[in-house]
C-alpha cells in the first residue's frame, strides 16, 4: 500500500495496500496490565502486529515463525511483547513476516525472515532481533512489504532491498538486493509505499509513480509492462491520496474527484464497466470524495459529508448496499449511517461515525464484522461493544478487525490462529476483544485504513498501498 504520511505512519503490505488489501517461557518484556504505555502507532502485517510507543520502544505480537516480533524468540505471541534491543525508533512497518523501523537519528533496522534480503543487512540469514540495514543511510520512514522494503531519506531519495523479480526494488533490474540501492532516476519523495510485487510513490506535488509488477495495469502507466525503474502514474492528475488493492489502485485528487485504474473483473473501478484500466478513468456519478479505500475486488469512499458508497465484488454483500448484486458504479451504503472513516478489506468493510460508532458489513465466516454472529450481513451492522465504548478509528485486514477508543484502548475481532487479536488466545472473536497488555494507543494503522480529512487537523495516514 500507499502511504503518505504527516507523522511516521506505516500501511500494511499484502494486499499492496496498499495492499495491497482484500486477505503469534519468552526472553523478553510483556507488557502487564498495570502498565500505562501508550502507541504513537501500530502497523499491522501479515500475521503479526507491531507498535511503538511516544518514547520510540516498539512492541509486537502474532506470528513469530521467522523471528519477526523481534523478542529473540521464534514463539508467537498472542499480546504485545517489548522488542528487544532497547533501540528507540521513530517509525515502525509490518510486512510480511518482516519488521523493519526507523531511529530518531534516522538508523534502519530490521528483523525477521530474510530468504530474498529484506532484511537490508547485506546477508540472506533470519534474524529475531533488530539488525541494522548495511551502508549506514540515514532514512526518514521506511515500508517493508511481503519480500521486500523501501525508504525513504530526508532528502527526499528512495533506496528499496529485498526481492525484485518483478523490478519492485527500482534499481533498473530485476536482480535481489540484500543491502539498499537507490531507487533510478531524479524524482525526490517524500514518502514510498512497499506492495506485492510493486511499489508506489508520491512528490510533493502531487505526482504519483510506480514501480514493478504490472500484469493487469496496476501502476497505472498506460501500460501492462513490468517496470523496474519508477514510471509516472499515466494522465497528469494530482492526487491528494492514493489506495491500492491487491490489482487495483484508486485515488482522490484534492478536488476530490475519483479515478481508479487495474484490473476490473468485479467493477471495482467504478467506472461503469468491467474493463480493465491501464490507466487512472474516472469513477462514474459525479460523487466527490473525500477519501477512498481499495480492498480486494472492491472500493469504496467516503464524502466530506459522510456519505459511504461502494462499488466492485458483492458476494459476501460487502458494498452494504442491501444486496449480493455487483456494482459497476458507486452505489450508497444503506442505512444512512454518516461515516467518519471507512476501510474495505477481504470481502468485507467496516466505517466509523463521528461519534465513535464502529459498523461492518460483509463476510463474516470468523465474526470478523464483530456483531457477535458468524453471519453475513447485506447492510452496515453495529459492532457489539460493552455500553460506553466508542471507536475513534476502526481497520478491516484481511480476516480480523481492529479498532481503536478515543481513549486509546484498542479492540480487535475475527480470526485469530496466529494471536493476531493481541488479546491473549488464540480464539477467534465474533465481538471486540481488548488488546492485553493495557497498552494505551494513539493511533492505529492496519490494513486499507482511509479517514476523512478534517480541515488541517490530526495528522493521519493518506496514501496506502495494498
Amino acid at each position: 500500500m500507499l502511504t503518505r504520511c504527516s507523522t511516521p505512519c506505516v500501511a500494511l503490505g499484502a494486499a499492496m495496500a496498499v495492499g495491497i488489501l482484500p486477505h503469534f517461557a519468552r526472553a523478553a518484556i510483556v507488557a502487564t496490565q498495570s502498565d500505562s504505555v501508550r502507541f504513537t502507532a501500530v502497523s499491522v502485517g501479515r500475521h503479526h502486529t507491531c507498535g511503538l510507543t511516544p518514547a520510540g520502544s516498539a512492541y509486537c505480537w502474532g506470528d513469530n515463525s521467522r523471528g519477526q516480533l523481534g523478542d529473540e524468540t521464534t514463539t508467537a505471541r498472542s499480546s504485545p511483547v517489548l522488542v528487544v534491543g532497547r533501540v528507540s525508533f521513530a517509525a515502525v512497518s509490518a510486512g510480511g513476516d518482516h519488521t523493519c523501523a526507523v531511529t530518531t537519528t534516522g538508523a534502519a533496522y530490521c528483523w525477521g525472515s530474510n530468504d530474498r534480503g529484506e532484511l537490508g543487512d547485506g546477508a540472506t540469514s533470519d534474524r529475531k532481533r533488530p539488525t541494522p540495514v548495511a551502508g549506514g543511510l540515514s532514512f526518514a520512514s521506511v515500508s517493508a512489504a511481503q519480500f521486500h522494503t523501501c525508504a525513504v531519506t530526508a532528502a527526499g531519495d528512495a533506496y528499496c532491498w529485498g526481492w525484485n523479480d518483478a523490478g519492485e526494488l527500482g534499481d533498473g533490474t530485476k536482480t535481489n538486493r540484500s543491502s539498499p540501492v537507490r531507487v533510478a532516476g531524479d524524482v525526490r519523495f517524500p514518502s514510498v509505499s512497499a506492495g506485492s510485487e510493486f511499489t508506489c510513490a508520491v512528490t510533493a506535488a502531487g505526482a504519483a509513480y510506480c514501480w514493478g509488477g504490472n500484469g493487469v495495469g496496476r501502476l497505472g502507466d498506460g501500460t501492462t509492462t513490468t517496470r523496474s525503474s519508477p514510471v509516472r502514474v499515466a494522465g497528469d492528475v494530482s492526487f491528494a491520496a492514493v489506495s491500492a488493492g491487491d490489482f487495483h489502485t484508486c485515488g482522490v485528487t484534492a478536488a476530490g474527484a475519483a479515478y481508479c485504474w487495474g484490473a476490473n473483473f468485479r467493477g471495482q473501478l467504478g467506472d461503469g464497466t468491467t474493463s480493465g484500466r491501464e490507466s487512472p478513468t474516472p469513477v462514474a456519478g459525479g460523487v466527490r470524495f473525500a477519501a477512498v479505500s481499495a480492498g480486494l475486488w472492491n472500493t469504496c469512499g467516503v464524502t466530506a459529508a459522510g456519505a459511504a458508497y461502494c462499488w466492485g465484488s458483492n458476494q459476501h454483500g460487502e458494498l452494504g448496499d442491501g444486496t449480493t448484486s455487483d456494482r459497476k458504479s458507486p452505489t450508497a451504503v444503506a442505512g444512512g449511517v454518516s461515516f467518519a472513516a471507512v476501510s474495505a478489506g477481504v470481502s468485507r468493510a467496516c466505517g466509523v461515525t463521528a461519534a465513535g460508532a464502529a459498523y461492518c458489513w460483509g463476510s463474516n465466516d470468523d465474526g470478523q464484522l464483530g456483531d457477535g454472529t458468524t453471519t453475513n450481513r447485506l447492510t452496515p451492522t453495529p459492532v457489539r461493544v460493552a455500553s460506553g465504548v466508542t471507536f475513534a478509528a476502526v481497520s478491516a485486514g484481511g480476516f480480523h478487525t481492529c479498532g481503536i477508543t478515543a481513549g486509546g484502548a484498542a479492540y480487535c475481532w475475527g480470526a485469530n490462529s496466529e494471536g493476531q487479536l493481541g488479546d491473549g488466545s488464540a480464539d477467534s472473536r465474533t465481538r471486540p476483544a481488548l488488546v492485553a497488555g493495557g497498552v494505551s494507543y494513539v493511533t492505529t494503522l492496519a490494513a486499507s485504513l482511509v479517514t476523512r480529512p478534517r480541515l488541517r487537523g490530526r495528522a493521519r495516514c493518506s496514501w496506502w498501498v495494498a
